[in-house]
């Protein structure tokens, strides 16, 4: 894993001290990544030995199996599919996958299939992926395993609208959410609602088979039934829930006429809910989540160590409107500049989880962009950087991953006739950092468990 645009990053340095950190940015950012590679995940948690499969300290005895499927979908879900044909090889009798549109031709596969889909906001695509998903395992018996591969992403990418809603008015949802602010937990409650796979209904086409799922995170405290919207995973969320989140998001009267009547028939229990805990069909489902968030941040905060920083982890479950959480940021680094609080310099903070953005403007930007504009005001001046990146390589509906601000970016962009201010009430973001040049460029990594944000503060004031 690498920065495409490392040399331009480090070039934006005015300073020896920036260039510093923005190299060892650059190094702890890749460390925590290729932490949560998904092959290194699935290597690290399965084991294959005598036809036995070794899953966290369970076994299942492949021999007891007519045949082994894999499905599922997500933005590692492709990687993660190459680490199973790796490891089971021919045991696999077929797959089928949904991965990045775009992505399809990365992946080295034999036996499983893919098929690109489109995020955050799904696609036909992505319906015909699941359809032959199902067709595959219509079949499944009792002396069937079915092993499902789920990430971050998965609730777009494996996307199959109940009967009565159509792939339209589900995409117009989507993208009414998405502008609202409304967190994971939100938006996929009212995902599993409108949808025929979701909130453990997977799980119920599959039964009696044995179901394994291996599970990458990008949910702050990794909730089974909110990744993907848990598709193998008993739901806690109800009709009423949805209804709830749209009328608080202030979304419903915009809500689409056919997902407005599925909702209240849900409610009225016209219509089935999502499988709850204690169903049957649960018995034989093992969900395992194989990475997450505290893993990457794990590996950044050892990689800042190595590097001689004084380092901490503050969290790995940060949430929040994006600007704010920027500015709060901003505050952590005076308080260690100025009283060495929480730590001294040179200090590194390593901080987890998922903001949101409440979209008001026209312009173009992410949540760890807009997280990283709104930082830059108050670190200005100082020999410090921050850095803020979504692990999957995609910082909302822009090429970018992120972007990295320090001590000099305030003055850079004025000089460029850049107003911070203004690209904020625009949410804008993106296009102060191309400008400028410090929007961080990975392409899609393969994987996905979150953002991370990554603080360094190397003194007090420039010249100090």
């Amino acid at each position: 894993m690498e920065f495409l645009n490392e040399n331009e990053i480090l070039d934006n340095a005015t300073s020896d001290v920036f260039r510093k950190l923005r190299r060892d940015a650059l190094d702890i950012l890749v460390t925590s990544l290729n932490a949560v590679d998904p092959r290194k995940a699935v290597r690290r948690s399965l084991t294959l030995a005598d036809g036995r499969l070794n899953i966290d300290g369970e076994e299942l005895d492949l021999r007891r199996f007519s045949e082994v499927l894999v499905i599922g979908g997500g933005k590692a879900s492709g990687t993660m599919a190459e680490a199973i044909e790796g490891l089971l090889g021919s045991h696999i009798s077929g797959g089928y996958v949904n991965v990045l549109k775009g992505t399809e031709s990365n992946f080295n596969l034999n036996t499983i299939r893919v098929k690109g889909a489109s995020h955050p906001v799904p696609s036909e695509q992505g319906v015909r992926g699941v359809e032959e998903m199902l067709s595959l395992v219509e079949d499944a018996a009792e002396d069937t395993l079915v092993l499902v591969l789920i990430s971050g992403g998965g609730s777009a990418l494996m996307t199959l609208p109940v009967d009565d809603v159509p792939l339209d008015d589900a995409k117009r949802l989507t993208e009414l959410l998405l502008r609202s602010g409304a967190t994971i937990d939100e938006l996929n409650a009212v995902r599993k609602h409108i949808s025929a796979v979701k909130g453990g209904q997977l799980a119920g086409r599959l039964y009696p088979a044995t179901v394994l799922s291996l599970i990458l995170s990008d949910v702050v405290g990794d909730r089974l039934d909110t990744i993907a919207s848990g598709p193998t995973t008993p739901d806690t969320t109800t009709f009423q829930d949805a209804l709830d989140v749209l009328k608080r998001r202030g979304l419903w009267s915009e809500t689409p006429e056919s997902i407005r009547q599925h909702l209240e028939s849900g409610i009225k229990r016209e219509i089935d809910e999502t499988l709850k805990p204690g169903d049957a069909v649960f018995d034989n489902v093992h969900n395992v989540v194989i990475g997450s968030n505290s893993t990457a941040a794990k590996a950044a905060l050892e990689r800042a160590r190595s590097l001689a920083y004084n380092s901490v982890l503050l969290s790995t479950s940060v949430e929040g409107e994006a600007s704010r959480v920027g500015a709060g940021f901003a505050e952590m680094v005076q308080r260690i500049a100025e009283r060495e609080n929480p730590i001294g310099p040179p200090a590194a903070v390593v901080a987890g989880g998922e903001t949101t953005v409440t979209v008001i403007g026209s312009g173009s930007g992410g949540r760890n962009q807009e997280l990283a504009l709104s930082a830059c005001r108050g670190i200005r001046d100082l020999d410090a950087l921050i850095a803020t990146l979504a692990t999957d390589g995609i910082d909302g509906p822009t090429e970018a991953a992120g972007a990295v601000v320090d001590g000099s970016t305030m003055s850079r962009g004025l000089t460029l006739g850049l107003d911070v201010e203004r690209h904020l009430r625009d949410n804008d973001s993106n296009t102060f950092f191309e400008a400028l040049g410090d929007a961080l460029m990975t392409g899609p990594t393969g994987t996905n468990v979150n953002d991370l944000t990554l603080i360094l503060v190397s003194s007090g004031k420039i010249g100090d």
